[in-house]
């Protein structure tokens, strides 16, 4: 991607750990998600990586929660990608992970996320068995959703380019990559730049850093032309001393004079999908 291409701001709002305890401006009920979704789209955000939570705030898998948040979202941003979560740090199952891809009309969701293989959170193991990686991926190939490949790990690279030989990952390809997680890849200029360089062609990237290093990575995914993730999901403050909590909205605008600075325009959704390789919306 060229350096003063448009930026696309993926936001993930909520993610499966954060609380209302952590950072009271984490949005769990669906209204909530909505309406910084509404907030963070004003900002500039086009695409918003969804959790689905409980209403005692832990995760779920179960469709019909993310068929009232995807609503509400939609609602609010009528052109928004919409991108849902198919993690398996609570859930095994693949008929558990999958449900959400069964989502079908108004709220059949454009992306989900598709996380390349195992490792481990500071906390708990995030298990992706080959089986399930394809089983996941083979369900989004039949019901035409694009999955937004998730790379913790340089062998992820790889893993992703041995699914692609084997046509179980199929173009257009779109990656977050997600450095600075204890257990995983640094968050180093050194290990972005050879990530990116790794990448199958024609991919589009966007580059996410974990805690204290999310900043950093987005900042230099904006100055090398690639994309960004932003949100609560992965950084629940302002600064690396954690003595200012965080807003989905401010990361955004955070992220967008960043863009201003670099002289990239902010990406709209159709844009976004253009760049991306998604069907424009009816």
């Amino acid at each position: 991607m060229a350096a003063d291409a448009p930026l696309i701001i993926n936001v993930a709002p909520t993610g499966m750990v954060p609380t209302m305890a952590d950072n009271p401006a984490v949005p769990v009920a669906a209204e909530a998600i909505a309406a910084d979704c509404a907030r963070c789209r004003k900002a500039g955000g086009a695409i918003f990586h969804i959790h689905a939570r409980n209403p005692d705030e832990t995760p779920t898998y179960r469709s019909d929660v993310y068929r009232e948040i995807i609503s509400q979202v939609k609602e609010k941003c009528p052109d928004a990608i919409i991108c849902v979560s198919t993690s398996g740090r609570t859930h095994k199952e693949l008929a558990q992970r999958g449900e959400v891809l069964d989502l079908d009309g108004d709220v059949k969701p454009e992306m989900a996320s598709l996380t390349l293989g195992s490792m481990n959170f500071p906390r708990q193991a995030s298990v992706n068995e080959p089986a399930m990686i394809k089983g996941l991926a083979d369900m989004m190939n039949e019901r035409g959703i694009l999955p937004e490949l998730e790379v913790f790990e340089f062998g992820m690279i790889d893993y992703a380019k041995y699914l692609i030989e084997r046509r179980v990952l199929r173009e257009p390809f779109y990656f977050n990559l997600l450095l600075g997680s204890l257990g995983t890849v640094g968050a180093t200029p050194f290990n972005l730049a050879s990530m990116v360089a790794s990448l199958p062609a024609g991919s589009t990237w966007a580059g996410a850093g974990i805690g204290r290093f999310q900043f950093t990575v987005n900042s230099l995914a904006v100055t090398m032309g690639g994309n960004v993730r932003t949100g609560l999901e992965d950084n629940l403050f302002m600064d690396a001393a954690k003595q200012r909590p965080a807003t989905n909205p401010g990361l955004v605008e955070r992220i967008a004079r960043l863009a201003v600075a670099a002289e990239r325009r902010i990406a709209t959704p159709a844009e976004a999908r253009e760049m991306i390789g998604l069907p424009p919306r009816s």
